[in-house]
């Protein structure tokens, strides 16, 4: 097979991005996100510089909120409401230094010091719809603290990681992660239109060059891979983030992918439908829809999120056919009370998005201050499960350091056995008996009632219930 050199051009046409090996070139190419490398404006100066004067193709309409139109006449009077609907647009004015930023933020000193300091890998990146989310004044609003730095992002603690769950330890190929055995994860780019303070992949994200630059001949080889591996059924595309290519380039992987038999299915994940909605143009849904059946999963954190234009792409997508899955880091002091979750899980579930995962902050190095406790976790699955329906109810998961995979957790809601019944709690705290002579779940929970041991806490810890040492056999 043919390997495609870094420089190829995938084909611009529908049919021959079905045949990846046509020779055909793209007429024009998007000159952003055309290169795979993502600080494009300082590794490539002269193509920022000639796409700022060149015209720009019509842009399909996309609702503006009100909020979005007074933002759009006090920082950028010059633009107009098709410039503010146009993709590029939004990636070509990032907010990207500490002079940007003091335009539209008053920051605090903890802030411009740590915005100042950080210009290597995770920078910082905002398009100017995610910024005018944040609240200009208020540096503890939840939006604003997940995408501005502060000085702690900087302090190491132990347990933390830059690779907190061993992908680097798990890519085969560069760029493709085998961590279980029928799936992969596929880096497909470092760029992110809008950096998440917490990231768990900021040892790469922002860098232009060395051990985390992509290609098109990686994907090549990448490709290979899971073809000479027919056990593997099902494939990630994330990064970075995967919506940040170019649609040509995305088609072209796609259908390298569809070529491969035995991939069952697609999944992408991505936070551009929440950070960049006008990223999923018309056109893009349609090309999408040619490679069924495709999955996605998009990063929601908070209710403030959930605006006219973020449900206008999530509906485009869900009309195209792609089943929406949301996957919701827990964030201390920003989303972790019960509350702020049920809001945000209702609120998706009108946006036809379905609670996927709630995760664990992963250790990744300088986000202790983002880190709850897992039993603060555990306390909100259980404050939802049985107070709202079980669709709006995600899987709390630890993703395991080291590379150990995701693990579920759940509240323990079994109490111990009583003879043939199982001992049951639900979720108002009541004790029900089912009957199970042929089970043995529960014994070990009946063993610890047994010696001293309180069951019952919100937490799932079995604590003594004895001022003294529990007894022991």
């Amino acid at each position: 097979m043919r390997q495609t050199s870094q420089d190829d051009e995938p084909p611009s046409s529908s049919r021959a991005a079905l045949h990846p090996r046509s020779s055909t070139k793209s007429a024009v190419v998007e000159p952003v996100l055309s290169i795979i490398n993502p600080d494009v404006s300082e590794s490539h100066p002269e193509i920022i510089s000639g796409i700022q004067t060149a015209k720009t193709t019509a842009i399909p309409n996309f609702p503006v909120s009100k909020r979005s139109k007074a933002f759009l006449k006090e920082f950028y009077p010059e633009a107009t409401i098709h410039d503010w609907n146009d993709w590029k647009w939004q990636v070509r004015n990032r907010i990207r230094k500490l002079t940007d930023l003091e335009r539209f933020l008053e920051l605090s000193p903890e802030e411009a010091e740590a915005v100042a300091l950080r210009t290597a890998n995770l920078p910082i990146a905002i398009t100017p719809y995610y910024l005018s989310l944040l609240d200009r004044t208020d540096f503890n609003q939840p939006l604003r603290r997940t995408h501005v730095p502060v000085g702690d992002e900087f302090i190491r603690h132990a347990g933390e990681d830059p690779d907190p769950l061993g992908e680097d330890h798990h890519t085969v190929v560069p760029g493709l992660v085998h961590r279980y055995p029928d799936r992969v994860l596929f880096l497909t780019t470092g760029f992110c239109s809008t950096y998440c303070r917490y990231c768990t992949r900021s040892r790469m994200v922002g860098e232009t060059n060395g051990e985390y630059s992509f290609s098109t001949s990686q994907w090549e080889r990448a490709a290979q891979y899971i073809e000479a591996h027919p056990e593997i059924r099902d494939c990630l595309l994330s990064g970075g983030d995967a919506l940040s290519i170019s649609d040509d380039k995305l088609e072209w992987l796609l259908a390298r992918l569809r070529r491969i038999p035995h991939l069952e299915f697609i999944r992408i994940g991505s936070k551009i439908p929440v950070v960049m909605p006008q990223r999923i143009t018309k056109n893009l849904c349609r090309m999408l829809k040619k490679f069924h059946p495709l999955w996605m999963s998009i990063h929601y954190t908070h209710p403030d999120e959930l605006t006219r234009e973020a449900r206008e792409a999530a509906g485009r997508l869900a009309d195209a056919g792609i089943p929406l899955g949301s996957q919701t880091v827990l964030l201390k002091g920003i989303n972790d009370n019960s509350l702020t979750l049920k809001n945000l899980f209702h609120g998706l579930l009108t946006m036809r998005v379905k609670p996927y995962y709630l995760y664990q902050c992963d250790p990744v190095s300088g986000s202790a201050h983002f880190r709850t406790s897992v039993e603060k976790g555990l306390e909100m699955i259980r404050e939802l499960r049985g107070h709202t329906t079980g669709y709006a109810i995600p899987q709390f998961v630890v993703d395991a350091p080291g590379g150990g995979g995701k693990i579920p957790l759940l509240p323990d809601y079994v109490m111990g056995r009583d003879g043939d019944d199982l001992l049951l709690t639900n979720f108002e705290g009541g004790t029900y008996r089912y009957p199970d002579p042929l089970g043995r779940t529960g014994e070990a929970q009946s063993f610890l009632r047994q010696r001293g041991f309180d069951l019952k806490s919100a937490n799932g810890l079995y604590l003594p219930t004895t001022s003294g040492e529990p007894e022991c056999s």
